[in-house]
């Protein structure tokens, strides 16, 4: 069933600066295939449920793996018959605002 998730996967105790960690991260979001997004706070994937949680927890692994303390934050939105939601939720807020 297609979901449509939004995560924040973080290291715990490794001091002030996150991005490092951050982008390992990221970078197993992406090598994913798996369409997504990254904003300043969250990652959005979408996929089947199964995909979706597979590439959550290999993300987190990558630094969980690495004896890192890690964090996950997520949230689902899982909306059976509806696809690309990544990208239509958007466009049908721009459209009411004339965008």
């Amino acid at each position: 069933m297609n979901t449509l998730i939004a995560v924040a996967i973080a290291p715990c105790g490794v001091g002030d600066e996150l991005a490092p960690a951050v982008a390992e991260v990221i970078q197993v979001i992406r090598a994913s295939g798996l369409p997504n997004r990254t904003t300043a706070m969250f990652t959005e994937i979408e996929g089947e449920w199964d995909e979706v949680m597979r590439v959550v927890k290999d993300a987190a692994f990558r630094l969980a793996d690495q004896g890192i303390r890690t964090e996950v934050v997520l949230k689902a939105d899982i909306r059976p018959g509806f696809t690309n939601m990544l990208h239509s939720k958007i466009e049908k807020v721009n459209d009411i605002l004339g965008g």
